[in-house]
């Protein structure tokens, strides 16, 4: 039977690359794959790959699932993640749009989609080896092990790059964006594997947060969707509005409408299910009405910061997550600025 696939391990959004010696053991860092995260269980006869937020990727993937047959030399549990790096020999990048049309309900289409733009899988954690659960093991002893494991497999399999230079990792901050990747991860060396908790520190190059799509207002024009509600879960499960996104071109708006018509609540009478935002003084001559949706579609926003329980300024649709779970989407993966005296701006 392939290994348990536990939930993964999950980073803090921190604003800068931070010291090795600022944590007990010092710090391993590595560039941030842009894709799906993929726990690939492999038990020497069959595959199953897992995702952040628990749904199944094995069905999408049919030439990794191959590939991990062919080439794992034994049964393991692998960390990593899945993407799809398209363009010309020499000017290849990663790409996103390709690797979220990978998941489709049509197997027809998925075998298409793995001939035309084949995935790759990048390995950054070892969990297990053949009997063995490795999740108890500090970072450095299960990174030696994948070392072992994994080193020179061929493509589609690759082995991500380490380093324990914190200048060199800020260089690939900069230079590495170019390639499609979107930042660096800071792995403490010490530390065992901690399904579910954000015990590594993520530099990305924008704020970013996933987010569940609850409503949508109708566009001041009458037609369309003008902007999108959006929640976060708390840690007790509660889901609070924290925003809204739009500035949607006259086209999209339309298309929101049929692709979010699937999403939208019922009455008993088979009618839509309205609410209502609360009234501001900005608003208060504003419809704040809206459709309400089902908390199942996740979208990433990329924003400025965070003030009390909502996004301040404008917030910017990046783009759908197929592969993450609305109830992931909660309050402690925002980074929180630590408190400041205004007076000590004004002295």
């Amino acid at each position: 039977m392939p290994h348990e696939i536990p939930a993964p391990m999950l980073a803090k959004a921190v604003p800068s690359v931070p010291a090795p010696d600022s944590v007990p053991g010092g710090l391993s860092y590595e560039p941030k794959w842009d894709g799906f995260r993929g726990l690939v269980s492999w038990d020497g006869a069959t595959v199953e790959i897992g995702s952040r937020g628990a749904k199944p990727l094995t069905r999408y993937f049919p030439e990794l699932v191959e590939a991990f047959s062919r080439l794992l030399p034994e049964p393991c549990l692998l960390d990593g993640e899945i993407a799809v790096p398209t363009g010309e020999p020499g000017h290849r990048r990663l790409d996103w749009e390709a690797l979220t049309q990978r998941i489709h309900p049509a197997a027809s289409r998925v075998a298409r989609l793995a001939d035309e733009t084949p995935a790759m899988f990048v390995a950054f954690d070892l969990l297990a080896r053949g009997d063995r659960d490795l999740q108890t093991e500090p970072f450095a002893v299960r990174r030696a092990e994948l070392e072992d494991l994994i080193g020179g497999l061929p493509h589609p399999l690759h082995l991500t790059r380490t380093t324990r230079d914190a200048d060199l990792a800020r260089r690939w901050l900069d230079e590495f964006e170019g390639a499609g990747l979107d930042g660096v991860v800071a792995k403490p060396l010490a530390q065992p594997y901690a399904p579910n908790k954000r015990t590594m520190f993520k530099i990305k190059h924008a704020r970013t947060a996933d987010v569940v799509a609850l409503g949508y207002r109708v566009h001041k024009s009458g037609s369309g969707v003008g902007s999108l509600l959006l929640g976060l879960y708390t840690a007790t499960g509660q889901l609070h509005n924290v925003g809204a996104v739009s500035a949607f071109s006259n086209a999209r708006r339309e298309q929101l409408v049929d692709e979010l018509a699937p999403l939208v609540e019922k009455d008993a009478n088979g009618q839509a299910v309205t609410g209502a935002t609360d009234k501001s003084r900005f608003s208060a001559d504003k419809d704040v009405s809206f459709v309400r949706l089902r908390p199942e579609r996740v979208l990433e926003v990329r924003y400025d910061q965070l003030e009390g329980a909502r996004f301040r300024h404008t917030v910017q649709f990046e783009r759908w997550r197929p592969d993450r779970d609305p109830g992931s989407c909660r309050f402690d993966q925002l980074e929180v600025v630590s408190a400041f005296d205004v007076d000590n701006v004004l002295a």
